[in-house]
């Protein structure tokens, strides 16, 4: 389990492609402390260690992730942010992410706001996925809060340390992003759903 705090970013190497999966190499200044059968959060997608060596190691991403990712979309010099799970004896300081992507979104809309920035992202809510104003997302493994919430829609707000810290500073109108609908909605709206008439 993961709290959408993220530690650091690690930048893909390379990118091999073996049948219908692909193994990413990522050189990250955390890698020394990974150890093979990690899971560890790529952009909000829990992938497993499967080899360390020294800066760099290896995570395979099988079919099913790289079609309700964005990470088939990743290349050589991409760059992801990076979290390890969550330890049973620290503080809480997100909200409950499992790296279980939900959907993918496209960022609509970047302002900049004189020190912080507004996102804007519209998403296929044909899956059943929604957001609640005020409520938490997961964005490429960042946990925040969501406003403007709309049908398909909403906005969040970016304070300089995660802009500058995550890859949030490198995304443009046009991309595409990895959303984590918060778990305890999800239960709710299925729990709700079966009284439906």
């Amino acid at each position: 389990m993961f709290t959408g705090i993220v530690e650091t970013t690690a930048e893909v190497l390379k990118v091999e492609t073996e049948g219908t999966n692909k193994t990413f190499t990522f050189q990250s200044a955390l890698a020394s402390e990974f150890k093979i059968d990690q899971s560890i959060s790529h952009n909000g997608v829990c992938l497993t260690v499967v080899a360390v060596e020294g800066d760099q190691y290896q995570v395979t991403a099988i079919e099913e992730t790289l079609l309700k990712t964005n990470l088939g979309d990743l290349v050589s010099g991409s760059k992801v942010n990076l979290e390890r799970c969550m330890p049973a004896n620290g503080r809480f300081d997100g909200h409950i992410v499992q790296g279980h992507v939900d959907q993918t979104a496209r960022c609509t809309q970047v302002q900049e706001r004189d020190g912080s920035w507004l996102f804007d992202f519209e998403y296929d809510a044909s899956t059943g996925n929604i957001t609640v104003e005020k409520g938490s997302i997961c964005i490429n493994g960042v946990s925040l809060t969501v406003f403007n919430s709309g049908e398909n829609t909403f906005r969040v707000a970016i304070i300089p340390y995660t802009y500058n810290f995550t890859n949030f500073h490198s995304l443009n109108a046009g991309d595409t992003v990895n959303l984590e609908f918060d778990i305890l909605g999800k239960y709710i709206k299925r729990i709700l759903g079966s009284y439906a008439v």
